[in-house]
């Protein structure tokens, strides 16, 4: 059985004058180091088919990669915080409403950062006259990375801890936070590892294998079916929230999301399947 380790949330503080000091968060460089991610994978996905054709007819460059992370970050928060917002306090928010923008008190939710990165991409595909599927399909790959570093941050933070383990299990750990000293699942690592790293690594060969046309949208569809059967499998790990507790049918408010999500990717890879493939 192990021991949450004492991580100080604080990375380091700046002095600054006049308001005295400004402290940054492991929390907020976890997700600095997310879109730094993007940023290098995504130029790396232009290397790869059919965008490397797009480049060389000039209809993709370097610099649309920064645009897609500069107005995907402005949706990702916005959305992530509303997502939560509606999808898990609806009722707090409503006679709280002030506190909505309060996002350094917590609560950010993946499915509604997901709709906004899904505005973001619209509103790319608008100003740029591009296919939404053609957005999408190089988006997906280069975002798992920065769920992975988000759930080191989950986890120097000691937040979203996992259900009580059996003391048995040698990587059980007690969160001081959860207010037991029992063993739980250290789930925030088995999202780190399940929605980060598999889920970058099965996207990532698939996007990139050679093959000789392209069923636009089935990358996307693939992220879409793959995040959510393993944030599915993983929040049989994590703690639900106290707050919800358990849903209908023993699931949790995430399971349940994931859900439209999964349902959502088969129905994108069949009807892709049935498009007029892109030669690379």
């Amino acid at each position: 059985m192990l021991h949450y380790p004492a991580i100080d949330p604080v990375a380091f503080t700046i002095p600054l004058p006049i308001v005295g000091s400004l402290s940054v968060h492991w929390y907020g460089l976890t997700y600095l180091v997310g879109f730094v991610l993007f940023l290098l994978l995504g130029r790396q996905r232009l290397r790869q088919q059919p965008y490397a054709r797009f480049m060389e007819q000039g209809r993709w460059s370097a610099r649309d990669v920064e645009d897609l992370l500069f107005i995907g970050v402005i949706c990702i928060i916005l959305g992530g915080r509303l997502g939560y917002v509606l999808f898990y306090k609806p009722g707090y928010y409503l006679s709280n409403p002030l506190e909505i923008p309060m996002i350094g008190k917590g609560g950010m939710a993946f499915h509604g950062a997901l709709i906004g990165s899904i505005v973001a991409m619209l509103w790319f595909c608008f100003t740029r006259k591009r296919r939404f599927w053609e957005v999408a399909d190089f988006v997906a790959p280069c975002v798992p990375l920065g769920f992975a570093a988000g759930r080191i941050g989950n986890f120097i933070n000691g937040e979203l801890w996992g259900r009580l383990a059996s003391p048995d299990l040698p990587w059980g750990m007690v969160f001081p936070h959860s207010g037991t000293l029992l063993p739980r699942h250290p789930s925030q690592l088995y999202q780190f590892l399940l929605e980060g790293l598999l889920l970058f690594a099965i996207l990532w060969l698939y996007a990139r294998k050679p093959r000789p046309s392209f069923k636009e949208g089935r990358v996307a569809a693939l992220f879409l079916i793959g995040y959510g059967a393993l944030r599915f499998i993983a929040e049989f790990f994590r703690e639900p929230d106290s707050f919800l507790g358990l849903l209908p049918l023993g699931m949790s408010m995430g399971q349940w999301l994931c859900l439209p999500m999964m349902a959502g990717g088969i129905a994108v890879w069949i009807w892709a399947g049935k498009r007029r493939a892109i030669s690379p």
